[in-house]
């Protein structure tokens, strides 16, 4: 095995060369603020808990954090309705706060990439309090999208579009002078009206945003939202297909165990293909080229990663052509599902459509919006994404099975060339949180669909670092946000630090191992496995994944890592194997 690294062992951030740029090769863990720790003891998540845990994520492995939002908000859609745009909510702590997270990190070897939230705003930002003042027509309008109602008092809304998180994604307003006024568009919660991006002044917003923080020295964005922002001309009607998706596209739960992603491109009864006129629009690219030279600007191959849910892949590429984004996530590789046959297609062709216009692959199984991967690859009840999963859902798995599973999912994405995304405490194995109160719960699709949609709590319930009920570890008190499961006990770190066979010591090992045989610049040569199994070597790493019932003989080598238990030379089902 490739020994772990231990807290005495130093990293720096070393420059990087044309064509091995960090972000190339990177594993980046994804930090949800309100969920990661707490250090003053009222139940949500902060900036200076996050740095006093900041050593345990070098001791992972991982190269990168990158930051969901932190940034002053009313928290109606846990900080991604953003109210300040160059500040952090006081829930969160201070500027000061941050500058000193942002230093512990680089000492520690982490680079540390911050969410950025263009498409809409909060209502509570003083921009749309200003547009909400000035008359229709004004300059202050024009930074969002207001528009008339139809019929003949402008009581319908402009168009049918709904909103991601359920109900009409218009709102009207009343004027001033107190009478029934416009309609603004709001793609998700009616407290996150969405920016004009036509309007110059906005991108100029923008701009001074990006250098806000990298004047700070952020080593990069995550831009939510990524094929948002501009919308078709005249905004015409669209109904999005049956089973789509919250974020675009279509997801349909499989017996095989994930949930696929239909094409963010619907159909015509004649079979052309139709974009939704507010997602995937061309117009993006414009802005990201713009940014990638606002970025260009400073020193340190400083990245912009999209979350752009756009199919097929052969579109998705152009948004990390040489001239805009550095990455964008895979979310055709997180839909698939747990299937020999499905995975070698979308990794064959993720590798081949990234690589034509010089950008890595990205591999990413959990983040805050999806079903955690450790319930999900083995789920056999419908799962469209964004929609959650609850006490009254179908199909729920053995949380052994399933945790065995994504243990093997993890191996196997792990030894694939290119970046690679984890989410907070998916190295504990932790399951989606299932059986939360209703009381409990504050995501807005729970709300908007009247509790029709579980929504995203039981991806962002707060981790278990150590000890016991009622808040192991997430802070010095008794309170969580969200309530934690009574068995997260068997899933803290300090119960699987050092423990061999843990998912905690897997995931370091798979660190280790990754970085050693420098995998994230291997070239993958596939070898017959038949239509239960995947085999490919990458540089002298064999890796062999047993998706069958039975039993497979491991080939020659040494075992380096195993996602479970082997028996005697043979690979058992739902188990992966790197050998040297």
């Amino acid at each position: 095995m490739i020994p772990i690294p231990t807290s005495e062992t130093s990293r720096t951030l070393a420059p990087s060369t044309p064509g091995r740029e960090w972000w190339r090769s990177a594993v980046i863990y994804q930090v949800y603020p309100r969920s990661f720790a707490d250090a003053d003891g009222d139940g949500m998540g902060d900036l200076p808990g996050i740095t006093r845990r900041l050593p345990a994520l070098r001791d992972l492995g991982v190269d990168a954090v990158w930051l969901s939002p932190f940034y002053t908000s009313p928290q109606n859609d846990a900080g991604y309705d953003v109210a300040d745009y160059r500040d952090v909510d006081p829930s969160f702590g201070t500027l000061a706060d941050f500058d000193v997270l942002l230093e512990t990190a680089h000492s520690l070897g982490l680079r540390v990439i911050i969410d950025v939230v263009p498409n809409h705003s909060s209502s509570d930002h003083v921009w749309f309090q200003e547009a909400l003042a000035a008359a229709p027509g004004s300059p202050e309008r024009a930074r969002y999208l207001f528009r008339d109602g139809k019929g003949a008092n402008g009581d319908e809304a402009p168009n049918n579009w709904e909103s991601i998180f359920g109900g009409s994604a218009w709102t009207r307003i009343t004027e001033p002078d107190g009478t029934p006024g416009q309609w603004y568009l709001h793609l998700f919660d009616k407290s996150q009206p969405d920016f004009d991006w036509e309007n110059p002044w906005v991108r100029e917003q923008f701009r001074d945003i990006l250098r806000f923080w990298l004047d700070r020295g952020v080593d990069g964005f995550r831009v939510d939202v990524a094929h948002g922002m501009i919308k078709e001309a005249g905004l015409p009607d669209y109904t999005p297909p049956a089973n789509a998706g919250s974020m675009g596209g279509g997801a349909i739960a499989t017996t095989t165990g994930g949930i696929v992603l239909e094409p963010e491109i619907s159909a015509h009864a004649e079979g052309e293909p139709v974009t939704p006129p507010y997602f995937g629009q061309d117009g993006v690219h414009d802005i990201y080229r713009d940014w990638h030279q606002v970025l260009a600007e400073y020193e340190g191959d400083r990245v912009l990663c999209g979350e752009a849910w756009v199919e097929p892949l052969e579109k998705l590429a152009h948004w990390v052509r040489p001239d805009e984004m550095q990455q964008t996530f895979n979310f055709g590789y997180l839909e698939t599902p747990w299937d020999a046959v499905a995975l070698r297609a979308v990794i064959d062709r993720s590798i081949a459509v990234f690589g034509s216009v010089g950008a890595p692959s990205t591999w990413v199984l959990s983040n805050h919006d999806v079903v955690r991967h450790a319930t999900r690859l083995a789920l056999t009840g419908d799962n469209p994404q964004g929609h959650g999963i609850g006490p009254k859902s179908t199909g729920i798995p053995d949380p052994a099975f399933a945790l065995r599973r994504a243990r093997a999912a993890t191996a196997l994405m792990l030894a694939l060339p290119g970046s690679a995304y984890l989410y907070q405490g998916e190295e504990l194995g932790l399951p989606e949180a299932i059986d939360l109160p209703d009381e409990a719960r504050q995501d807005p699709t729970w709300f908007r669909t009247n509790g029709e949609r579980y929504g995203r709590d039981g991806c962002r319930v707060p981790i278990p670092w150590e000890g016991a009920d009622p808040s192991y570890g997430f802070g010095p008190g008794p309170k969580s946000w969200l309530p934690q499961p009574a068995t997260w006990a068997e899933y803290t770190r300090s119960s699987q630090e050092g423990v061999p066979g843990s998912t905690l010591t897997m995931y370091q090992e798979a660190l280790a191992a990754r970085r050693e045989h420098d995998l994230a610049f291997g070239e993958l040569q596939w070898a017959n496995a038949g239509e239960d199994a995947l085999r490919f070597t990458s540089g002298k790493v064999t890796v062999v994944v047993n998706f069958g019932e039975a039993p497979l003989p491991l080939p020659a080598g040494t075992v380096v890592l195993a996602s479970g238990p082997l028996e005697g030379g043979m690979l058992p089902r739902d188990t992966t194997a790197w050998l040297v």
